[in-house]
């Protein structure tokens, strides 16, 4: 007898969709955030691959200097990956892991996770919209200084 009463009292209820708004980065501007970065890096004297990716880590765009090695690609688009995933500069969390080794389990979360210095999540009105990764600077703290330098040039 209760069955038909909650059958009843489910109908009534309505049910209305909710949509969620956010800022995407486009094409164009990850296009100039990757010219930027290897522009930078040029400037610095390194030879690198810069990577963009949207908030969910897909690739939006990605340019390697011609005497880049062939694994500063997939460096660089890890490091990205990581910062939008993660939503920290990939440097940081090193450091982190480096301070507290419970946190190292991080690194086998995901194959495309990489926690090495160059990558930064990138935000507009304080909401991930992608990522940044650059890979081949003799240094993870060089990469980053392009991927910073990128984003103060394309995001003023």
């Amino acid at each position: 007898m209760r069955t038909p009463l909650l059958l009843l009292a489910l109908a009534s209820i309505s049910v209305q969709a909710e949509t969620v708004s956010s800022i995407t980065l486009n094409t164009d501007t990850a296009l100039q955030l990757v010219a930027a970065g290897l522009k930078q890096c040029a400037k610095d004297g390194y030879h690198v691959t810069v990577a963009v990716v949207d908030r969910s880590g897909v690739l939006k765009a990605l340019a390697r200097d011609e005497l880049a090695g062939p694994h500063t690609i997939e460096s660089a688009r890890k490091k990205a990956f990581t910062s939008a995933s993660m939503g920290m500069v990939t440097a940081d969390m090193a450091n982190n892991i480096a301070d507290k080794p419970a946190l190292s389990g991080l690194r086998d979360m995901h194959s495309d996770i990489l926690i090495l210095g160059g990558g930064m999540p990138i935000r507009i009105d304080d909401q991930l919209v992608a990522g940044i990764g650059v890979g081949g600077a003799p240094g993870g703290h060089l990469d980053q200084a392009c991927a910073e330098a990128a984003i103060k040039e394309v995001l003023k």
